[in-house]
């Protein structure tokens, strides 16, 4: 059995961290979720911002807009909710037949929000209500200032991506916020069934280390920081609270695998794939992951939910001279700048190109 099948027979989900409008024209997204057992997607500045530089497929619809008087981030959204709520609807049945557990796809607000509680939860409710989909998760990073925002969305109803986490108690905060907002619904007697996932980034702390000399312990970072917090999730989900919350009708906030493409060229290309197999989480991946694990037999081991070795994994890399609560922040620091950058390289490509399309017309 390939490992994909088996990963889907665990009750692991598998994303696609990857959309663009010729992945959905050419039939390809749906070949993946009927051959690959892709569920669901994620999106982000970095991905829109490849795939307009990269395709004209938008030209016609970028001067349609622009005949509209749509510009820059206007423009954008619109652009990405057409491609968004189409691959919804290619996920509409997975959501229906799991009863909201899968088949979602994900949109970020704009990262230069990433401080502003009130204006990222303003976007948020807007972007949802734009979308007219059920099964569309609003991405909301996990920053201080992000949390009471993820909070006070799922109260009214949005589900939420937490992004940009990148450790246990970046992973528990968001949890906590999550669970804040479901409590108040209960109270409020509203229903408590609000999808979300928390996403942690795991490549990232290796590419972080990698010019260490850390010997046989190379690429087992962010493993083994996935599994603490895999121990920590599980230990949320059957903690009297959440049974609680699950009583009342609510369901889990599901750990997802985020930045699961191997950054080592050594490396397997599924190195995080097999080493994250767990079930109850997501595993989000890009084309050429996905496609590698496609062609791959079988899988070595599940992830233990105790975390198995991770700790003492963890305290050798601390003995190597590496805070790991410092390098944590840092990473969720660069994770917010690089999609500040993305975002800024992305709106200056829409203007260029909404420049050279209207002189066309």
């Amino acid at each position: 059995m390939k490992a994909n099948e088996m990963l889907r027979n665990l009750g692991q989900s598998l994303w696609l961290d990857n959309i663009t409008r010729d992945l959905l024209k050419s039939g390809a997204l749906k070949s993946y979720i009927d051959g690959l057992s892709v569920t669901g997607l994620l999106s982000n500045p970095t991905i829109f911002d490849r795939a307009l530089k990269s395709s004209s497929s938008y030209d016609t619809a970028i001067v349609k807009k622009l005949r509209r008087g749509k510009m820059a981030e206007e423009l954008f959204f619109e652009l990405a909710l057409e491609d968004l709520t189409q691959a919804a609807d290619l996920f509409r049945p997975i959501y229906d037949r799991t009863n909201g557990v899968d088949g979602w796809v994900s949109l970020e607000v704009s990262p230069l929000l990433a401080h502003d509680t009130a204006a990222t939860l303003a976007a948020a409710k807007t972007l949802y209500a734009q979308a007219k989909r059920p099964n569309i998760l609003i991405q909301i990073p996990g920053t201080t200032e992000g949390l009471p925002a993820i909070e006070e969305a799922i109260f009214s109803g949005v589900p939420v991506n937490v992004t940009l986490l990148f450790s246990r108690e970046h992973y528990l905060a968001a949890a906590e916020a999550f669970l804040r907002g479901i409590e108040r619904r209960i109270a409020a007697g509203l229903k408590p069934d609000i999808g979300s996932v928390a996403s942690v980034f795991v490549s990232r702390w290796d590419a972080a280390v990698a010019d260490k000399d850390v010997g046989a312990l190379k690429n087992q970072l962010g493993i083994a920081v996935a599994r603490r917090t895999y121990k920590a999730c599980r230990a949320l989900l059957t903690s009297p609270r959440w049974q609680r919350i699950y009583n009342a009708g609510g369901r889990p906030q599901r750990l997802l695998w985020a930045s699961t493409g191997t950054k080592d060229p050594q490396a397997s290309d599924i190195l995080y794939i097999k080493a994250l197999a767990a079930p109850v989480t997501v595993n989000a991946m890009p084309e050429s992951t996905l496609k590698a694990l496609g062609d791959s037999d079988g899988l070595s081991e599940i992830m233990p939910l105790d975390g198995g070795n991770c700790e003492e994994v963890l305290a050798r890399f601390v003995e190597l001279g590496i805070d790991l609560e410092a390098l944590a922040a840092q990473l969720q620091e660069e994770g917010e700048k690089l999609f500040v950058n993305s975002w800024n390289d992305l709106m200056a490509v829409i203007t260029s190109k909404s420049a050279i399309l209207w002189k066309k017309v």
